[in-house]
C-alpha cells in the first residue's frame, strides 16, 4: 500500500501529489473544443513549456504566469477536467482505483511510462515547433491519447 491508499487527496503533502503525477505529458497536449457541440478534439501539439524528452515542465514553479491557459490540478478541482487521461493517478485515486503497474511510483522508474507508450515523447510536437503554413487542425489525433 502507498500513502496514496492511505489518506484522500486533499489530505496529500504536496510532495505527495506532486509524486503521483506519472509524467506522461498528455494534460499538456493542447487541446481544441467545438464551440457548438462542446467536444474536445485532442492534438499533437504539445506546449511550448513541456520538455518533450521527459514530458515535465521546463517552468513548472512559474507555468501558471508563463501560461494563462495553464491550470494548477487540486483534489477540489479534478472533476472540471474530463480531458484528463484515463490513466491519470489523480483520476484513478480519486475512482478508488488502483495504480496501473508501470506508475513510477510502483515501477521505481520515471521511464516505466515511457516505455509502455503511455507518454506523449514518441509523437508530440513543441508549439514552438509549429510550422508556419500549417493550421493546428493539422495536428488533429484521431483518438484520445
Amino acid at each position: 500500500m502507498g500513502f496514496w491508499n492511505e489518506k484522500p487527496l486533499e489530505a496529500l503533502t504536496p510532495a505527495e501529489w506532486e509524486s503521483l503525477c506519472d509524467g506522461c505529458g498528455r494534460c499538456c497536449l493542447v487541446k481544441l473544443q467545438d464551440e457548438e457541440s462542446g467536444e474536445l478534439h485532442y492534438t499533437a501539439l504539445a506546449c511550448a513549456e513541456l520538455d518533450l524528452e521527459s514530458c515535465r515542465c521546463r517552468h513548472y514553479d512559474s507555468r501558471l504566469e508563463r501560461v494563462p491557459d495553464c491550470i494548477a490540478l487540486s483534489a477540489a478541482s479534478l472533476g472540471e477536467y474530463p480531458w484528463l487521461p484515463n490513466s491519470c493517478a489523480y483520476r484513478l485515486v480519486a475512482a478508488g482505483q488502483a495504480l496501473p503497474t508501470w506508475h513510477p511510483l510502483l515501477s521505481g522508474s520515471t521511464e516505466s511510462v515511457h516505455a509502455i507508450g503511455i507518454s506523449v515523447r514518441n509523437f508530440a510536437v513543441s508549439e514552438n515547433d509549429l510550422e508556419s503554413d500549417l493550421d493546428i487542425e493539422d495536428y488533429l489525433l484521431e483518438e484520445h491519447p
